[in-house]
């Protein structure tokens, strides 16, 4: 008699996880099935039409349609009708270029810092140029990004002249634009409510005004950055709008128009020169950033004559912040952009309008006033940063 061999208790398991593995191999395969009826047609399939072609029964197929729209990779389009989930399938790593306003400033360093950490975060590729603050070299920076075809640009540069000529080098290239701070023709725009954060810093110089000086000033000096344009130039105008609502009854002929270039240097000079020529005591000055009243600042300090005014900012920088921190500054505050902020709504509005969604065509900061009360409640780690540390301020902030 011959015998027979009974399989011990590991073969028999062994032989069940085969049989498993056999079982799962035969579902992946169905399922490549389901799918290749889809790639051979772009129309939309009923169920009964897939479980024919597939040779499967309908409770079958249906399991394996259901998964597939599970996993993102099929869309039920109404009941039992399917289709490819194009936006899934055609989804790729998108490749982003940014052109930066300038290392100069530590604002648009914070800028470029979160705009690179976010699109990161996003898991998207960034080609980065910078613009130098000069109008030729952001020209030039556009025809890269045409020629390195980015799938969408982020623009950060600060001379309106040069914007309609950017805007059509990559709109004629069919690549969209984020513009910020400076408007540029058909591109997406993020930055300042430049009224708004003027209105927040006319109150506050106003106010100022009224506690030590009873409301009565002789001149209100602006520092203005004209080749920025009318955009960025209603922070100056929403200053003065704020001051008039506190102080209604003064003359428009105090007012004084002085162009700083936005810089400290520059604004440092034209100060410097203005006080030459001018024996004022009771001075408003209002700077278009924090680099133009700083600069100014220093022009009254030098002079001896710091008592002589009030001032105040846009953009809360680190170098703002410090100032306010200092026993005897004449800085009232400077209007928050907060720009450890700008990457994150930025990269969003990119994601949206690269995956078809149709983000705002404006979308603005939320201004805050940093004063000397305020500005540790908003940014509580300043003190441990050197100098030059401000991209850290990313993980640091409020």
């Amino acid at each position: 008699m011959k015998s027979v061999a009974f399989p011990n208790q590991k073969d028999s398991g062994l032989n069940e996880e085969i049989a498993r593995s056999v079982e799962i191999s035969h579902s992946v395969l169905r399922t490549c099935d389901v799918l290749k009826c889809f790639h051979s047609s772009e129309q939309p399939l009923g169920l009964a039409e897939i479980a024919s072609k597939c040779h499967l029964s309908k409770p079958t197929a249906y399991r394996i349609l259901v998964s597939l729209v599970s996993g993102q990779l099929l869309e039920r389009r109404a009941k039992n009708i399917y289709s490819l989930a194009w936006d899934t399938l055609r989804r790729k790593r998108f490749r982003l270029g940014y052109a930066s306003q300038s290392e100069e400033f530590s604002f648009s360093r914070m800028v470029s810092e979160s705009i690179r950490t976010s699109t990161y975060d996003a898991g998207l590729d960034l080609l980065i140029l910078s613009n130098q603050y000069s109008q030729a070299k952001a020209v030039r920076n556009a025809e890269v990004f045409v020629r390195e075809h980015v799938d969408l640009v982020i623009e950060f540069q600060t001379n309106e002249g040069s914007a309609s000529t950017i805007a059509a080098i990559l709109t004629n290239a069919a690549i969209p634009t984020i513009a910020i701070e400076i408007p540029h023709p058909g591109a997406i725009f993020f930055g300042a409510n430049n009224h708004r954060a003027g209105l927040i810093a006319g109150r506050a110089l106003a106010q100022a005004c009224i506690e030590h000086w009873d409301g009565s000033f002789q001149e209100l000096l602006l520092l203005d950055l004209p080749m920025a344009g009318s955009i960025p130039r209603s922070r100056l105008t929403g200053t003065v709008d704020g001051v008039r609502e506190l102080i209604p009854n003064w003359a428009a002929q105090k007012v004084h128009y002085i162009d700083g270039n936005g810089r400290f240097e520059s604004s440092l000079n034209a100060i410097r020169k203005f006080l030459r020529r001018n024996a004022s005591q009771k001075i408003l000055m209002a700077g278009i950033n924090d680099p133009s009243c700083l600069g100014a600042l220093t022009a009254f300090q030098e002079s001896g004559r710091s008592h002589c005014c009030f001032a105040v900012s846009h953009n809360g920088s680190l170098e703002a912040r410090r100032e306010l921190r200092r026993e005897g500054s004449r800085l009232v505050g400077s209007v928050g952009f907060f720009p450890e902020q700008y990457g994150e709504a930025v990269i969003s509005l990119a994601l949206d309008k690269l995956q078809g969604r149709q983000p705002p065509s404006s979308s603005f900061v939320k201004h805050k006033l940093l004063t000397k009360q305020t500005v540790n409640s908003f940014y509580p780690n300043d003190s441990n940063l050197a100098f030059g540390d401000e991209d850290s301020l990313l993980y640091s902030c409020r």
